[in-house]
């Protein structure tokens, strides 16, 4: 693991601390049954996982002011413009970065963009802490993030179990064989691989083409990280992906609809 993923995890676990006093885990899970019960959602319908398998490579489309390896990317952030951007374009998710301090998210960024949008939420961020999960589910998310290399096998496995329990799909973050191996012992329903080297920062798509014949016919994959063009999309589209997650080319973009509407020329 590296030592910025390092980081990002302990100055997660200590956030999660500070937020336990504010919201103690009891009344969070008490908060997330009484809404459960109140609207009778039960048997859960998973959306984030229905919206990966429809036809062609779904687009999971992130909202980010900034990222650790280029600082701010979005100095002008009207994160409710650029949801409502993504999902009349067509994207098939959103995910909202809520990371505070290295990619300058926030949870209301999620629970606003909730409020209103039509397509899964995915909150992007480093869950460290089980309060994490339910906190998404408050948050509004339909999906959390888990990443193998900041948490131990009978944690993920842990964390995907309490995940599926209160309707949210866990999409699983691998970067290597063994992670995915780890992935799929753990339940994991969908697992993405992220081309980007966390210890240089630096982007490969081919990763995703080299892993994905490690990851089962019956879990959804998705590739994350330098996926820019319409022929990034088939490539993936080549070796089966479900979906692919962009980020930065999108965010960097003036004309986001029309970005959009471009990559999915590929999809």
């Amino acid at each position: 693991m590296s030592n910025i993923l390092q980081e990002i995890a302990e100055r997660t676990r200590e956030r999660v601390e500070a937020q336990k006093k504010i919201l103690p885990q009891e009344k969070l899970t008490a908060t997330i049954e009484a809404a459960e019960s109140g609207f009778a959602k039960l048997p859960y319908a998973f959306p984030f996982e229905e919206a990966l398998a429809g036809r062609g490579v779904s687009l999971i489309c992130e909202i980010k002011k900034a990222s650790p390896s280029k600082g701010v990317i979005a100095p002008h952030f009207p994160y409710m413009e650029i949801a409502r951007d993504y999902e009349a374009a067509g994207a098939a998710a959103i995910s909202v970065l809520t990371e505070p301090f290295w990619f300058k998210g926030h949870d209301e960024y999620l629970k606003e963009i909730s409020a209103e949008a039509k397509i899964p939420l995915l909150r992007k961020d480093f869950t460290v802490d089980k309060y994490m999960v339910y906190e998404a589910k408050l948050l509004g998310a339909d999906a959390v993030l888990l990443i193998c290399a900041i948490l131990a096998q009978d944690t993920l496995t842990e964390y995907i179990k309490i995940a599926h329990s209160i309707g949210l799909s866990a999409l699983v973050e691998a970067h290597d064989e063994n992670e995915i191996k780890m992935a799929v012992a753990a339940g994991a329903r969908v697992i993405g691989v992220n081309n980007r080297d966390l210890r240089t920062f630096e982007v490969d798509i081919t990763l995703s083409e080299r892993l994905k014949k490690f990851v089962p016919d019956d879990v959804l994959f998705v590739s994350e990280s330098g996926i820019s063009t319409a022929e990034d999309v088939q490539r993936l589209r080549d070796i089966g992906a479900h979906g692919a997650l962009v980020g930065e080319s999108l965010m960097r973009s003036a004309d986001k609809k029309a970005s959009l509407q471009k990559l999915k020329g590929g999809a």
